[in-house]
């Protein structure tokens, strides 16, 4: 099934590794078969992976752009996976690890990609939460 792919002004996206920039105009491209493709709003960069979510995304896009080193990819995202379940008890953050270690099990790194971004807003919320007993002051310290 073709993928089609509308692209804004200057937007960068990635296939197969390689970075591309659309021209000064909307374009649309049709996708004829398989390929990695991550638009500039879903590439994150290394220094952007400054949470544990993050850096197990980063690992999972890793894999999903750069097939040709993916065992130290996949021993980081093991590894980051790992420590973010030890350290939630969440049901449905828990569920959906597991189904994003499924997905990357199986190959489908894009698939992890997406569920990979729910992680994302369960841990801000987690970490932007400020007891009431605590000064707002004192939690910005």
């Amino acid at each position: 099934m073709p993928l089609k792919l509308s692209l804004k002004p200057h937007e960068k996206f990635v296939v197969n590794g390689v970075v591309l920039t659309n021209g000064d105009r909307r374009a649309s491209l049709v996708v004829e078969n398989k390929a990695a493709i991550l638009r500039e709003k879903d590439i994150l960069h290394q220094d952007e992976a400054n949470t544990p979510s993050k850096r197990i995304y980063f690992a999972i896009m890793m894999m999903y752009l750069g097939p040709e080193d993916s065992t130290a990819h996949y021993n980081e995202f093991a590894l980051r996976m790992t420590e973010f379940m030890n350290a939630v008890t969440n049901h449905e953050a828990l569920s959906t690890c597991v189904a994003i270690s499924k997905d990357v099990m199986s190959g489908q790194y894009y698939k992890a990609l997406i569920k990979c971004r729910k992680l994302f807003d369960f841990e801000q919320t987690r970490l932007s939460y400020v007891p009431s007993s605590v000064p707002a002051d004192a939690a910005n310290r």
